[in-house]
């Protein structure tokens, strides 16, 4: 193929990613590996076209394992309600007294949450309590009572 046609696939791929498709920056990496096989043949290096499909393939492989993930994750953090995902199970820690029944505040994750008190007993403030599960904004919550060795 001739540098033109490397390099005109090249920035159609980039193009087709950024504009049209959402494929998660793996047109970005075929695209840039198309580029750098044109810019080859246009510094000079005269190549067979076999050996040009070889070098596109495997610099496309080499990025697309060893740069992709990296660019992805820096370029598109998680979503803003990732943080509340996962979460049952967790320790919160009680803001406020919180009797049986009642909503108060809890804090998860360096972040403040309403939580819901599922227990008989009332959650201290100040008392860690486990998070039984989420339900929108709120976290249901239960006070084991005071823990084995705690002072």
């Amino acid at each position: 193929m001739p540098w033109w046609g490397w390099i005109t696939v090249g920035a159609l791929l980039l193009v087709a990613e950024m504009t049209i498709v959402d494929l998660e920056f793996y047109l970005v990496f075929l695209g840039v590996s198309a580029l750098v096989v044109g810019l080859a043949l246009v510094s000079g290096l005269a190549l067979p076209v076999w050996v040009q499909w070889l070098a596109f393939a495997g610099l496309a492989l080499v990025s697309l394992f060893v740069f992709r993930q990296r660019v992805y994750a820096k370029l598109r953090p998680p979503a803003e309600g990732a943080i509340g995902e996962g979460i049952e199970g967790e320790r919160a820690t009680a803001i406020e007294t919180i009797p049986p029944g009642v909503s108060g505040g809890v804090m998860l994750r360096g972040a403040r949450w309403t939580g819901r008190n599922q227990g008989a007993v009332a959650i201290p403030a100040g008392a860690e309590c486990r998070v039984e599960r989420r339900q929108g904004l709120v976290l249901d919550v239960r006070w084991d009572g005071p823990r084995a060795g705690a002072d």
